[in-house]
């Protein structure tokens, strides 16, 4: 390394969420002159290329899916899959050990960032390469699930422990809702891959690799990242927000002549990811939400659990009462540059982090629907500790929302009358400016790429 310069390879879970998130930090990398090697599913390559910014210095390296039983043919991510075969998909990824370990001696980098692969830091020491687990999820989710205070070696976690934080967790608005303490509990324990479950193989991650890398800042989440430093016993190093770059292309033109047809700030946009997927009632009473506040909406969602047809699943007489002012689009939509539309004034999403980030730039309130996981933690950060969304009432038993819950959600954050509204739109602005402000994101890359050389000297 006597040029200063050093060689990544990045090996992400298989969800295009991960693989993004870890494209940003890779063309932060290689704009300091970094050399990457992003190992990747073949035939999801060409979905990912335009977003690598820096292809003399970023290499994608294509891994073969090994075939598991149960597994269609063809599926690289877990946008190719329902939930229920996520599993499967990640037995796969255990699969290409060996592959992997080929090429880590062939391209003998000085370190991998990786998340779900378990295995990886006992085999990277193998070959003198530093492990570094880079985390798409938040300090405050990783602290409060798998804190080492649970004792999670010792019992299971269950709804009741995971109502409450853990004992030295940092004073905070998270609470979760029973509903969804159930289902975190469930998810944790249920196998993730073969014969491990998500719990494990997140606890082996985050207490094998050499350090944890987490896509945040000190402002924002600081006192979760002291918690885990010293829970973990692991050097905790931040990336800062690692913004994703302008795109370079343009909004396709039926958006900019739909969009444009509209005054400013006053369209809701709401899109839900390439994995969130309602169920149908659900999925009505959020849509009949946006046409009680009568405002025009663009919906990006996928069809519900058991619809054949969009068409179908929508709510009766729907199109028509809608037609001139809603739309409900069924495929990917360019999500960030219709977030910076003028003409867009609430963003309803379901609490991914890349979606928060992406919002948190631009000028769009944010209303709050978590479906899932670490959403739910996202949404009491954004809604409880910064206070710049509003979260979308649920029933605390079931997590059912109804349509008013959703119109309620939509009016109060672009109420020039409501005060709750007007506190969240301030705090929205301030740390929208913060965000961008000039040098913020390179000090944080610039002080990550030293940590980074500290411990390659360790």
């Amino acid at each position: 390394m006597a040029d200063n310069n050093f060689h990544v390879a990045m090996y992400p879970w298989f969800a295009l969420g991960h693989l993004t998130s870890y494209l940003h930090i890779s063309n932060k990398l290689a704009e300091r002159g970094h050399t990457i090697s992003f190992l990747m599913p073949r035939n999801t390559i060409s979905k990912l290329e335009h977003f690598n910014l820096h292809p003399d210095r970023i290499s994608f390296i294509p891994i073969t899916i090994p075939d598991v039983d149960g597994l269609p043919h063809g599926s690289e991510t877990t946008a190719d899959l329902p939930f229920s075969l996520h599993s499967l998909l990640m037995t796969a990824m255990d699969l290409t050990e060996p592959i992997i370990e080929n090429s880590l001696r062939e391209l003998r980098p000085h370190m991998v960032f990786f998340d779900f692969t378990y295995w990886l830091p006992a085999l990277a020491s193998r070959y003198g390469i530093k492990a570094l687990h880079y985390c798409t999820i938040s300090p405050a989710t990783v602290g409060y699930l798998i804190s080492p205070e649970r004792k999670l070696h010792e019992k299971p976690l269950t709804e009741d422990d995971l109502l409450y934080p853990p004992p030295g967790f940092p004073p905070s608005s998270i609470k979760l809702q029973p509903h969804e303490a159930r289902g975190l509990a469930t998810s944790t324990l249920k196998d993730y891959g073969k014969d491990i479950s998500f719990m494990e193989r997140q606890l082996i991650s985050l207490t094998s690799c050499d350090a944890i890398i987490f896509k945040t800042s000190r402002e924002m989440e600081g006192p979760y990242c002291d918690y885990l430093e010293k829970q973990m016993r692991k050097q905790v190093f931040l990336a800062g927000p690692v913004l994703p770059d302008p795109p370079t292309s343009t909004l396709e033109e039926k958006w900019v002549t739909w969009l444009g047809g509209f005054k400013p700030k006053t369209v809701i946009f709401c899109a839900f990811g390439s994995e969130c997927i309602l169920k149908s009632n659900q999925f009505k009473e959020l849509l009949l939400g946006f046409e009680l506040t009568g405002m025009p909406f663009l919906a990006a969602l996928k069809p519900p659990i058991g619809a054949e047809t969009m068409q179908s699943a929508l709510p009766e007489g729907f199109s028509q009462r809608i037609k001139g002012r809603g739309v409900v689009e069924g495929d990917w939509v360019q999500q960030q540059l219709i977030l910076s539309h003028p003409s867009v004034g609430c963003f309803v999403t379901h609490c991914g982090s890349g979606s928060l980030t992406e919002a948190m730039v631009n000028d769009c309130q944010l209303v709050l629907l978590p479906h899932a996981g670490d959403q739910f933690i996202n949404a009491r950060i954004m809604s409880g500790d910064l206070k710049v969304g509003i979260e979308v009432e649920k029933s605390e038993e079931d997590g059912l929302f109804t349509r008013e819950a959703v119109s309620e959600a939509v009016r109060t954050v672009i109420d020039s009358e409501s005060e709750l509204g007007h506190i969240v739109r301030k705090n929205h602005a301030q740390w929208r400016e913060f965000l961008l402000s000039q040098g913020l994101e390179n000090s944080y890359v610039d002080d990550l790429v030293q940590k980074l050389h500290s411990l390659l000297k360790s």
